[in-house]
């Protein structure tokens, strides 16, 4: 099933043998595959960085769209000739992942931050607003989804991007979020395949 809405995204399918299955498929589109294993040095995890590449893309989607698989933890911006660029992100952890339609309905650089009301009753500790600056956990820049509390966004934890720990937002590096806000119309599409 997930092999066959990758496929109508326009995603290439590259073949890799999963670890804990072995007939399993990794999905990704073209170019070649990232290994972001992660080295320990003393007790903290040091995390390779997802480079960012140009992908083959021959899908339904028209330059300017985004594509979020959150399998795969990567987003996809649609480029002109049959092209994407793939950045790697970080995603909601286990409970926070969702899927769907949306848009880009706002851009801000060095955005401030307020956590919604159900992150605070989650965790009480959080400031209940806080300015943009490299502290803010929204990173350099934000893409602000639709009407939705979710954005694309930078964030001050690197080592979290192609992991599972957000509340529901894509997190990027702050490159990285720089290089997509550049490219990004607001109105422009947001795919997230859950």
């Amino acid at each position: 099933m997930r092999f066959a809405s990758l496929l109508r995204a326009g995603l290439v399918v590259a073949g890799v043998a999963a670890a804990s299955q072995a007939s399993a498929l990794l999905l990704t589109m073209g170019g070649q595959d990232v290994n972001n294993s992660g080295m320990s040095y003393g007790t903290r995890p040091v995390v390779a960085s997802i480079p960012r590449e140009t992908v083959s893309y021959s899908g339904p989607y028209a330059p300017g769209t985004i594509i979020v698989s959150t399998q795969e933890r990567r987003l996809y911006l649609v480029m002109q000739g049959h092209q994407a660029l793939r950045y790697g992100v970080g995603v909601g952890r286990p409970g926070f992942t969702w899927g769907g339609n949306l848009h880009v309905s706002m851009k801000k650089e060095w955005p401030d931050w307020t956590p919604p009301a159900p992150m605070l009753r989650r965790r009480p500790d959080l400031p209940r607003h806080m300015k943009g600056g490299i502290d803010n956990p929204l990173g350099a820049r934000a893409l602000y989804l639709g009407s939705s509390e979710y954005r694309i966004h930078g964030s001050n934890e690197p080592d979290t991007i192609g992991q599972a720990v957000s509340s529901g937002c894509i997190r990027m590096t702050n490159d990285d979020v720089k290089d997509l806000y550049e490219r990004v119309a607001v109105g422009a599409k947001v795919i997230v395949q859950n």
